[in-house]
């Protein structure tokens, strides 16, 4: 395939017409020739290509859009394909049977394949306000934009980028393209404006530097600095999948520290901002290292584990200070039920869900009791088998690993286990093969 104007791509062979140009040059932008950029119709799926054909056919302005376009430009392969137009939902519902309308504060469309959901929003600008308004938050974003406007309302200038289908051109708004060059994270507009409208983007800013291997610059930084307190006006649910997203991908270590030295994780979670900061827990950043590797091996690693291994350090220095305050070592069940009492009421402020507190609760509970493993064979056996066993190995070896302790404990549980699971395997019938029937 040879990135060529499409031959079929002409709005004007006896197709649907929109109110203006599509192939319009856009104000104030850059385009850049696909000649001298390095994006390739081979790198995007044939289902977003779909998306994108049609409603330029049909048109419509046709753009991919954020990460999707940053990535591809990086030579990374994206997670998510978007694309923007000009098309507005109802249009755009009315091209693609195989598709729906979401969500209420920002109304998207899911055009829908067997295997992969193309996300399709249209151009948007950002709301009016009073210039009086003292409460900056967005909680409406409906008003329908041109791409320029669209460009601007977005987070970062790495994400502002659109690649027109058109002529397999990527048009820059922002200056996003100088910034991917050197490799730094914008702000799009004013930080104490643009943090204050949604506090989860000094969250995003500091994802994106970690994965990225970019540096936050000086003025979006001390923007983060000034309103880090702004992210607790922030939806609970919305900053708890922004931590699991930090620690789900390979650049947690780097993403925590920088957390930390943006002064963000002290308001977010201040439990476990002092139970590390000042090298308190020296053996978290290693476990945060060990996490990122393992992560990188392939391994999959439940939320439950991933968000029991930022509670550790915590749960560890409370669990000590309440032995030292009590003069003496707390038996397994007085440490399960104070571990109990002390995660609930931050999961709870978290609003994580009921099923993943309990994950978290039996995970933790159950590496408790991994430290003091049964005497009796049998109990062990049992105790392999439930639920949380794997979780808690888990996170057993993470924490042993970085920290030096309990090593001994979790290669005996390892190599017990494994030899159960070995023996198991070995002692289960072959299945039998169906005896196939003669014909008459």
């Amino acid at each position: 395939m040879t990135d060529q104007p499409h031959p079929q791509a002409d709005p004007t062979a006896g197709e649907p017409q929109h109110d203006h140009d599509p192939d319009a040059a856009p104000a104030e932008g850059i385009i850049i020739d696909r000649s001298a950029h390095p994006i390739s119709r081979r790198k995007i799926p044939e289902n977003v290509l779909k998306v994108l054909y049609r409603l330029h056919r049909s048109g419509y302005r046709a753009y991919l859009c954020g990460g999707s376009v940053r990535d591809l430009l990086a030579g990374r392969t994206p997670k998510d394909f978007d694309i923007a137009t000009d098309a507005h939902p109802a249009e755009v519902r009315r091209l693609f049977r195989n598709s729906r309308i979401i969500g209420r504060r920002f109304r998207l469309v899911h055009v829908i394949f067997q295997d992969q959901v193309v996300e399709v929003s249209t151009f948007r600008r950002e709301p009016e306000r009073a210039d009086d308004a003292e409460d900056l938050l967005i909680t409406d974003d409906n008003t329908f934009g041109s791409p320029l406007q669209d460009a601007r309302r977005r987070d970062f200038t790495i994400n502002a980028l659109f690649y027109n289908i058109a002529d397999f051109s990527v048009i820059d708004y922002v200056g996003g393209l100088e910034d991917m060059a050197a490799k730094r994270i914008r702000v799009i507009g004013d930080p104490d404006v643009r943090f204050r409208e949604d506090p989860v983007r000094m969250m995003r800013a500091i994802e994106f530097a970690s994965r990225l291997g970019f540096e936050i610059e000086p003025a979006t930084y001390e923007g983060i600095v000034r309103h880090r307190n702004e992210i607790l006006k922030a939806s609970p649910p919305r900053v708890s999948e922004e931590i699991l997203e930090l620690l789900r991908r390979a650049w947690s270590r780097g993403a925590i520290q920088l957390a930390v030295d943006a002064g963000l994780l002290e308001p977010l979670l201040p439990e476990v901002y002092h139970s590390i900061s000042d090298d308190r827990a020296p053996y978290f950043w290693k476990m945060l290292d060990v996490l990122d590797r393992t992560v990188q091996a392939g391994r999959k690693i439940s939320d439950a584990v991933l968000l029991s291994v930022l509670f550790l350090p915590w749960i560890v220095a409370e669990l000590e200070r309440e032995e030292h305050r009590r003069e003496g070592r707390m038996r397994i069940g007085e440490v399960i039920v104070f571990i109990r009492e002390l995660i609930q009421p931050l999961c709870a402020r978290m609003a994580l869900a009921a099923g993943t507190r309990h994950q978290i609760e039996q995970t933790v509970e159950t590496l408790w009791r991994l430290l003091e493993p049964p005497t009796e064979k049998r109990a062990m056996f049992r105790f392999i088998y439930r639920d949380p066993f794997n979780d808690a190995l888990a996170l057993l070896e993470l924490y042993a690993l970085s920290s030096g302790r309990y090593v001994e404990q979790f290669r005996q549980w390892q190599s017990f286990a494994n030899r159960v699971h070995r023996s198991a395997d070995e002692a289960a019938p072959e299945p039998k093969k169906r005896r196939r029937r003669r014909k008459s």
